[in-house]
């Protein structure tokens, strides 16, 4: 099996393409991380709600705590600390309930801008390069098998005129010079039917 043509100009192409298709899904990668990257600075707000909340939080409960200590009136300045102290921890929970919708959003739109594009990258370059691979396989087969320099003629007289008229024409032309056998017209033609397929004889 032959990934890459024979003949230098359709080589390159061919390995233009598949540098350009990979270049393509790297581009697409880092694009969609950078776009990620900036949507998770939105979450910056959630971490310091967050943070905030757990220090007030922490700060009320250790006030409540000394309050209860207090004679007469420890029990009357507990409650409505604790009560501060648990508004803190809902204030911690609401950050990072806004941190986890970020980066849920985050995450939804790195897969939205990997899938579609690399998916576009691959359904454009991965089946003409498996065609022409298995084409070439063909064609070589073809070439390999008894009687096959004949069928590559035929095939190069089927195929587009203007390629055919690289050739040096025999008296008759080329159609009769194929049907008398001639070895030096067969080889020229199946040479220009491997050429077409980026192959050499």
């Amino acid at each position: 099996m032959r990934l890459y043509a024979q003949i230098p100009a359709r080589r390159n192409r061919q390995v233009l393409g598949d540098v350009l298709a990979v270049a393509l899904i790297a581009v697409t990668v880092w694009a969609a991380l950078l776009v990620r990257d900036t949507i998770m600075l939105l979450a910056e707000p959630g971490r310091k709600v967050e943070r905030s909340g757990d220090g007030l939080a922490e700060e009320l409960g250790n006030a409540s705590d000394a309050a209860s200590d207090l004679p007469l009136i420890g029990g009357v300045l507990r409650q409505p600390l604790r009560s501060a102290a648990d508004a803190g921890s809902g204030f911690a929970d609401a950050g990072a309930s806004f941190q986890d919708s970020v980066t849920q959003v985050a995450d939804a739109a790195t897969a939205a801008l990997i899938v579609f594009p690399v998916l576009l990258v691959l359904v454009l370059w991965i089946p003409p390069r498996l065609l022409w691979i298995r084409r070439s396989a063909i064609v070589r087969r073809l070439a390999d098998a008894p009687g096959g320099a004949d069928l590559l003629a035929l095939r190069a007289l089927t195929g587009p005129p203007a390629a055919l008229a690289q050739l040096p024409t025999p008296p008759g032309g080329l159609a009769d010079a194929w049907r008398r056998g001639d070895r030096h017209v067969i080889a020229a033609l199946g040479a220009l039917a491997l050429a077409r397929t980026g192959l050499r004889p």
